[in-house]
C-alpha cells in the first residue's frame, strides 16, 4: 500500500498510529501495528519513506524530526515552511510517501489490505500491490540513498513485478 506524502497523512499517523517505534538517520519513521486492533490481524510495517538524498534538518537530531513535524502541523504551520531546528523546511522535502506491508509473510490479499489500511488511517492509498523489496532495497543501496524509494515502489506496482517475498526496505 503506497500513500503521498501530504499534511493530513502526517497527522493521521500521529493520531491513529502515535509516536513511530523508531526513527532512522535516513529520515525514514517506522510503525509496527495491525491494520485494526479490534480483531486478531497480522502486524504490518508501516513507513514513512525520506526523499532521495535526505538530509536532516540542521540542528534537529533524527529522533526529534518527527515530533518537530507534528508540532508544527499541530500548530498550523504552512507544510511548505515548517522551522525545524535551525532551518525552514517543507514537509516535501523530509519524506515523500508512506508504505505499508506485512514484514512477517503472513501478508493478507492487497484488496483487503487496502480496505484495511483505509480505515486505520482514513486515508485510502494511491496504489496497492505486492513489490520486491530486496529488488528496491539493492536498487537504493547501489545509488546511496539517491533514489525515490517510492518511485521505485511504483515501478513495481505499475509493471506487475514484484511477486517475490514481502520483506523490509533499508
Amino acid at each position: 500500500m503506497l500513500w503521498p506524502i501530504s499534511a493530513d497523512l502526517v497527522v493521521a499517523l500521529d493520531e491513529r498510529l502515535g509516536f513511530p517505534v523508531d526513527s532512522y538517520l535516513n529520515g525514514s519513521q517506522t510503525w509496527l501495528a495491525p491494520a485494526d486492533e479490534s480483531v486478531d490481524e497480522p502486524v504490518l510495517e508501516w513507513r514513512l519513506h525520506p526523499v532521495a538524498g535526505f538530509r536532516i534538518p540542521k540542528g534537529c537530531p533524527h529522533s526529534d524530526l518527527w515530533e518537530a513535524v507534528v508540532g508544527a502541523l499541530s500548530a498550523d504551520a504552512d507544510p511548505g515552511a515548517l522551522t525545524l531546528g535551525e532551518e525552514r523546511r517543507a514537509l516535501t522535502s523530509l519524506w515523500e510517501g508512506l508504505e505499508c506491508f506485512a514484514p512477517f509473510g503472513d501478508a493478507p490479499e492487497p484488496a483487503t489490505l487496502a480496505t484495511a489500511t483505509s480505515r486505520r488511517l482514513g486515508i485510502p492509498p494511491e496504489g496497492a500491490g505486492l513489490v520486491d523489496h530486496a529488488a528496491v532495497g539493492d536498487a537504493w543501496e547501489r545509488a546511496r540513498g539517491d533514489v525515490s524509494i517510492m518511485a521505485l515502489l511504483r515501478e513495481e506496482l505499475g509493471t506487475g513485478a514484484g511477486r517475490g517475498p514481502e520483506t523490509p526496505l533499508p
